[in-house]
């Protein structure tokens, strides 16, 4: 059994907004998508964006200098932020979790973008601690993010479960001593989390007429 258990945002707790936005961006520039995905995912780390070293609008000058593409920062943000969709199938799980006594922790490789998210769309409430790449200054790319946390919170590393849709950071993790979930879905999150919860744990409470929504 574990005692904490930290949930990503994009592709998790929501639809994949950045990935899925930037396909959308470079679809819309006559660029191959995944190959554009690509050089915008490496370059928001590269320019600091992602741990909140730089700016937005330097990270969107840098794209399109390197890319071509066109657009304002307001209409290329927005490709990305209109498709993060919060699950709340998802937040259902987080909820009964904590309401059992377990710590909930949102870890989240996000930029100024989760606190915009925040206020349109209340999510933290949900979680007793959030950490986002931009406010710790240190992503999830780097292994290290994980004990960092875990010390933070006051568990070890064998004791905290990570839910995550990205598996180099779920490599990452479990480099680190923690247990994982490779999320694909919600159907097969729930079969895999009772091995780590008790699975009386997510049917008290949970509607059965609930209607989970497959990503």
């Amino acid at each position: 059994m574990v005692k904490a258990v930290l949930f990503d945002y994009g592709g998790v707790l929501a639809e994949e907004g950045f990935r899925e936005g930037l396909l959308a961006i470079g679809s819309k520039n006559g660029l191959d998508p995944a190959l554009f995905f690509s050089n915008a995912d490496a370059l928001i780390d590269r320019t600091g964006y992602l741990t909140g070293l730089s700016d937005e609008s330097a990270y969107w000058d840098a794209l399109r200098k390197q890319t071509g593409i066109q657009g304002s920062d307001q209409e290329l943000r927005e490709e990305i932020l209109k498709r993060f969709v919060q699950r709340p199938a998802m937040l259902s799980v987080v909820d009964l979790l904590r309401q059992q006594g377990l710590t909930l922790a949102l870890l989240s490789d996000q930029t100024n973008w989760l606190d915009e998210l925040e206020r349109t769309t209340p999510l933290f409430f949900h979680f007793d601690r959030v950490f986002n790449s931009f406010r710790t200054h240190k992503s999830k790319r780097d292994g290290s993010v994980f004990q960092d946390v875990c010390r933070a919170l006051g568990t070890r590393p064998e004791e905290t479960l990570f839910v995550d849709d990205n598996l180099g950071h779920i490599r990452r993790a479990e480099e680190q001593g923690l247990k994982t979930i490779h999320f694909t879905g919600i159907d097969d999150f729930l079969k895999q989390i009772i091995a780590f919860v008790p699975s009386s744990l997510l049917r008290t409470g949970t509607p059965e007429n609930e209607n989970y929504e497959k990503d």
